[in-house]
């Protein structure tokens, strides 16, 4: 995998190349040129299968770790290729021509983070959080506690108790008198 390595580089800039098992490496590219890159890998290096797409928000960093999982089947070999975008601005360019079922994941991407792709179809669709209007849930900054108490009243007779002392009260009821 050496070859595909600098090839990578080479041609799109890659790095941080990482073998996290002997089918399986990883390897970080600048998000303009990660489009160019994917592209590449499908239809020259033989990497056609797209597994997955997912996104990671680092706040600290005010990015989203993009991740885009491939597969060359003839070579049974997985390649994890990762690119920042920016928090503040979160666009990176559609993959949906590359792979169909790409389009898919975008419409997540832009639902739970907010990640836009553009000429993805249906992107502006509701997928899963149907009637949904407050900011990307996936968000760090993106207060779950604050939303719940503010949309959902409380249910009388739910209470929480600490486990140890729930179990010792009913498995072992005359120890805890």
């Amino acid at each position: 995998m050496n070859e595909l390595a600098n090839e990578l580089a080479r041609r799109y800039g890659a790095r941080d190349w990482h073998d996290q098992r002997p089918n399986l490496a990883s390897v970080w590219v600048d998000a303009i040129r990660v489009h160019d890159s994917l592209a590449w890998l499908k239809d020259s290096a033989g990497y056609v299968h797209l597994s997955f797409l997912t996104a990671v928000d680092n706040i600290e960093r005010k990015a989203f770790t993009l991740t885009y999982a491939l597969r060359n089947h003839e070579k049974s070999h997985g390649l994890i290729v990762h690119c920042d975008i920016d928090r503040d601005n979160p666009t990176i360019d559609s993959i949906h021509l590359l792979w169909g079922q790409a389009w898919t994941y975008q419409r997540e991407l832009k639902e739970w983070f907010g990640i836009d792709c553009p000429g993805s179809p249906r992107k502006d669709e509701e997928f899963v959080l149907e009637g949904w209007d407050a900011p990307p849930m996936m968000r760090r900054d993106f207060d779950s506690l604050a939303y719940s108490q503010a949309t959902y009243e409380d249910r009388p007779g739910r209470e929480s108790a600490d486990p140890a002392a729930h179990m010792k009260q009913k498995l072992y009821p005359e120890a805890s008198l």
